[in-house]
């Protein structure tokens, strides 16, 4: 479920994602009927309701159970308390997760692979005033919630807000550091925004496209959905790192070869501009 920095050509994110509602649509109509029988009958094993609090963290999973234990247990150590966290398994299994009562984890009983429709349930499981997402192979900061929450409070008028995002090696190491005021021409070819790093009043949301893509569908989930919501209102960046992403060179999503090309090449650019000053 991660998201490909790759850049793209002016305009080419929006016709990219045209073509993919084409010729994807019968799999998008599909994927609506699977979620409207799945939402019916997971709500239904709710024996407690569906969870409410001021923020709901939705995490989607698939076969990475020691990853979204480490996910769920920075989730659940968040200081701003007034949260919920809504794990969805993507019709694989659950490991054992931690107990707290602020935790839910339900599964889908087929895998869709469709990560947009995952978040989507978590979504529509829940009631908040505010949504956060997390991967099952990302973590947050302690800060993280509490630092998107305050700039919501402080300006009433915004839809979202998103964090930096500092990417990790397997190793350990840190590749980079992405955080960019918001530009909503850049992202007509940039994807650079990581839904990891986003919270959105629940008001604004308006859920993720149910397109099912591989690893060569370009633009993905993350970018369509942060595209639709500058569409309907305001996007603020907050200067803070607090998430760490983890490169996986094994996602089915994100070629990251092609992307440490990209990067390495945006570094040596920068070189030069840096020595001029």
């Amino acid at each position: 479920m991660n998201t490909p920095k790759r850049m793209l050509r002016p305009w080419r994110c929006l016709v990219y994602e045209q073509r993919n509602r084409f010729v994807g649509r019968n799999s998008i109509k599909e994927n609506r009927r699977f979620h409207a029988r799945e939402l019916i009958r997971l709500r239904a094993t709710l024996t407690s309701g569906c969870p409410r609090a001021r923020v709901v963290v939705v995490v989607p999973t698939c076969n990475r159970p020691e990853g979204l234990v480490h996910a769920v247990e920075t989730a659940l150590a968040q200081s701003f308390r007034n949260l919920a966290v809504v794990v969805v398994d993507d019709g694989a299994g659950l490991p054992a997760l931690p107990t707290d009562p602020r935790l839910i984890a339900v599964s889908l009983c087929r895998n869709s692979a469709t990560p947009g429709l995952v978040r989507n349930i978590g979504i529509d499981l829940s009631d908040s005033e505010f949504v956060a997402f997390l991967d099952d192979d990302n973590v947050w900061t302690p800060e993280h919630v509490a630092t998107a929450v305050s700039a919501l409070d402080a300006d009433p008028g915004l839809s979202a807000v998103y964090t930096s995002v500092s990417r990790m090696r397997p190793d350990g190491t840190e590749l980079d550091v992405l955080g960019s005021p918001f530009d909503r021409r850049r992202l007509q070819w940039d994807p650079y925004i990581d839904v990891n790093s986003v919270v959105v009043r629940r008001s604004c949301n308006r859920g993720f496209s149910v397109l099912p893509r591989t690893k060569e569908t370009l633009p993905k989930e993350d970018w369509e959905y942060v595209w639709q919501l500058s569409r309907r209102g305001r996007i603020e960046h907050v200067p803070k790192v607090t998430v760490r992403y983890a490169i996986n060179p094994e996602s089915y999503f994100t070629d990251w070869a092609d992307d440490a090309r990209a990067s390495a090449r945006q570094t040596a650019l920068a070189v030069p501009q840096q020595e001029e000053q």
